[in-house]
């Protein structure tokens, strides 16, 4: 359990609305369900705040969709990642209300529900290019399905920064900004230069030869020189989108507590 749900329930065990039985009860370990080929963690949410995600690559359709099926029974809410378009068929097929993006190759059924004053906080998906929105768009998702409140700013990068300069307004209102660019990868040190809220770079495989696949756009954002720039591994949108959202969390249990 996070601490603000352990908070919680904790405060509602001193107004006496639950019991100490339940406090106990909830507090127990979920049961892991195993499926034979896969053992999904129903324990998640309450430790670290979001559910399991399916990462669909090596997975079967079935496999993915079978997986998917029981996590959003259990959550009411349900990610896969990574999904071609036979896995997202399969997911669908089993549960009709989850909904594929696929230039993201995600499929999703809900997300998460925050009070009204955590929605404030804005995270920011920004692209060098055109070419990189499928990946920023699997950050965006990741980002609104652990609750967030999402903004797109497409086509910034710094072969005309004047585009990036001209949105200095969203930029200054963003908490979290996520950078995606391929090339040499420059966009996240700009960005990082121009506000105070942390960023979160995504190296992509855009790019020409010498590019090596994202490597040379990793190396320069591991390099940048302005602070308060992270770096996750390449193309990985999902991993960026939900450190974003462990951000926001983060400093609205901060606020919380104070």
């Amino acid at each position: 359990m996070n601490e603000p749900d352990l908070r919680e329930l904790l405060g509602a065990v001193q107004t006496g609305a639950v019991s100490l039985d339940q406090a106990l009860a909830a507090l127990r370990p979920a049961p892991v369900e195993n499926l034979s080929f896969a053992r999904i963690d129903f324990q998640r949410t309450r430790r670290t705040g979001s559910p399991e995600v399916v990462f669909c690559e090596g997975k079967t359709p079935e496999q993915a969709a079978r997986i998917f099926a029981r996590l959003a029974a259990h959550d009411g809410r349900a990610m896969a990642t990574r999904a071609s378009a036979a896995h997202a068929r399969a997911i669908c097929e089993q549960t009709p209300r989850a909904h594929e993006h696929a230039e993201a190759r995600v499929v999703m059924l809900g997300q998460a529900e925050l009070p009204e004053k955590a929605a404030s906080a804005l995270v920011l998906v920004a692209t060098g290019g055109t070419a990189d929105i499928p990946v920023a768009e699997e950050a965006a998702l990741t980002a609104a399905f652990n609750g967030c409140r999402v903004a797109r700013l497409w086509d910034v990068g710094i072969a005309g920064v004047h585009r990036l300069l001209a949105e200095s307004q969203l930029l200054a209102e963003a908490a979290v900004i996520i950078a995606v660019a391929g090339m040499d990868g420059a966009l996240p040190g700009v960005i990082a230069g121009l506000v105070s809220c942390p960023v979160i770079a995504v190296p992509t495989s855009i790019g020409y030869g010498t590019g090596l696949g994202g490597v040379a756009a990793l190396m320069n954002m591991l390099n940048a020189c302005a602070p308060g720039v992270g770096v996750v591994n390449i193309d990985n949108g999902f991993g960026a989108g939900y450190l974003a959202a462990a951000i926001v969390r983060g400093s609205r249990a901060q606020r919380a507590s104070q």
